[in-house]
């Protein structure tokens, strides 16, 4: 499982296993404190973390925002949980 997070200094969205206590920040070389920083989705495995961490990107950049609302935040959770299931061919609860 890995946490996607932001970095505190320049605010790029990245990831860590959920195990790593720290991370380097690729874009400002920022030490973030995996256990301080806030979390915006806990994915299964590295390859949803980058696809997650590429989207959010590009959605804020398009709607010239800084960050998510609090509601897009819990749309973002409930949708990849609901993609999970569909992946794992559980779709009982839809």
């Amino acid at each position: 499982m890995f946490h996607v997070l932001r970095c505190p200094g320049c605010s790029t969205f990245t990831y860590v296993d959920r195990f790593e206590r720290w991370k380097l920040c690729h874009v400002c070389g920022e030490v973030i404190n995996a256990k301080r920083a806030p979390v915006y989705l806990d994915v299964r495995d590295y390859r949803d973390a980058e696809d997650v961490v590429v989207q959010l990107e590009e959605f804020l950049h398009a709607a010239g925002r800084d960050d998510l609302s609090r509601e897009e935040l819990e749309t973002l959770r409930r949708e990849y949980t609901q993609w999970l299931r569909l992946q794992n061919g559980d779709d009982s609860s839809l």
